[in-house]
């Protein structure tokens, strides 16, 4: 298990990574989002019908977790893929982010 500094340091650069992945997809024509960072929170805000997911470390736990569709998804750190994996499914933090937005879309 990681260790709290070394939590926080992967976990900030998979916030910001997260972050530029999602500002690439937001410049697309057809995004119908907008994301922004506040603090070690990043929000991903939706206009029709509005709603939020919201992507958060959470430290004790040493896991990231995101509230989005009703639901919390909590993401462990995998030091084979040294990234933040939601482990039932095995999909990355921008990945499952991704989805999540399509499914969102869908309806």
């Amino acid at each position: 298990m990681l260790d709290e500094l070394e939590f926080g340091r992967v976990a900030e650069a998979a916030l910001d990574a997260l972050m530029r992945h999602l500002m690439a997809r937001e410049e697309k024509a057809d995004a119908e989002f907008e994301v922004e960072r506040q603090g070690s929170v990043l929000n991903v805000e939706f206009e029709q019908p509005a709603s939020k997911f919201v992507v958060s470390p959470n430290a004790p736990m040493r896991q990231i977790w995101i509230s989005a569709l009703s639901t919390s998804f909590k993401l462990d750190w995998d030091d084979a893929s040294s990234a933040f994996i939601l482990t039932r499914t095995g999909e990355p933090l921008p990945a499952l982010v991704d989805r999540l937005i399509e499914q969102r879309q869908k309806g």
